[in-house]
């Protein structure tokens, strides 16, 4: 259940480079016809956009997040240099900007996630080494420790996500403070709560 949570954590600020259409609007996903069947494969990666094949054509790019931020900056595709003929993978185009617009993205959120205090920090960094350490030396040993740590992590992590619902800490606060979604905190909090 952790394990699905943090992942959920995560993925609630994973990057791409965001496309946008001539008229400034975000398209939809691209479906690829591949025959007869239930399942009709979709992407929203920026290169489909290639006006192939019936597609829409991306005019202009911009860095985007899985939290649903756009990048104020664009990007333009220049098209009159663009082989319409190829896919646009596998043109030379500039996604530096982007990508440091995702970048930047990212430092807000971490900046304004709560920080640990430094003790806290030195003494997860000397689990963790003690225990890879151990794991290859006594790899029993190390998967006991886990199991123990497990155990711990189960019960303060249902005493802190109690607290987070007796004291009313408003989702949106619990999200900004790890550095996620309201929906991923939500979820990761609630797992606490009922395992």
């Amino acid at each position: 259940m952790v394990d699905r949570t943090l992942r959920d954590l995560r993925a609630a600020h994973e990057g791409s480079v965001g496309v946008l259409l001539e008229d400034g609007t975000e398209p939809g996903p691209v479906y690829f016809d591949v025959g007869s069947g239930s399942h009709v494969p979709s992407t929203t990666e920026w290169h489909a956009y290639d006006g192939r094949f019936g597609r829409q054509k991306a005019a202009l790019l911009r860095g985007a997040c899985a939290c649903g931020w756009r990048g104020p900056a664009e990007y333009p595709l220049d098209w009159t240099v663009l082989d319409g003929q190829k896919p646009l993978y596998e043109a030379d185009v500039d996604l530096t900007g982007p990508i440091a617009d995702y970048g930047a993205h990212l430092t807000v959120v971490r900046d304004a996630a709560v920080p640990l205090p430094d003790p806290l920090i030195a003494l997860l960094t000397d689990l963790k080494e003690s225990l890879e350490t151990t794991a290859v030396k006594d790899p029993l040993v190390a998967l006991k420790a886990l199991a123990d740590v497990k155990y711990l992590i189960a019960g303060v992590g249902a005493d802190a996500a109690l607290a987070v619902q007796v004291g009313r800490i408003p989702m949106e606060t619990v999200a900004t403070a790890l550095g996620t979604s309201e929906a991923a905190a939500r979820r990761y909090v609630n797992g606490y709560r009922h395992p």
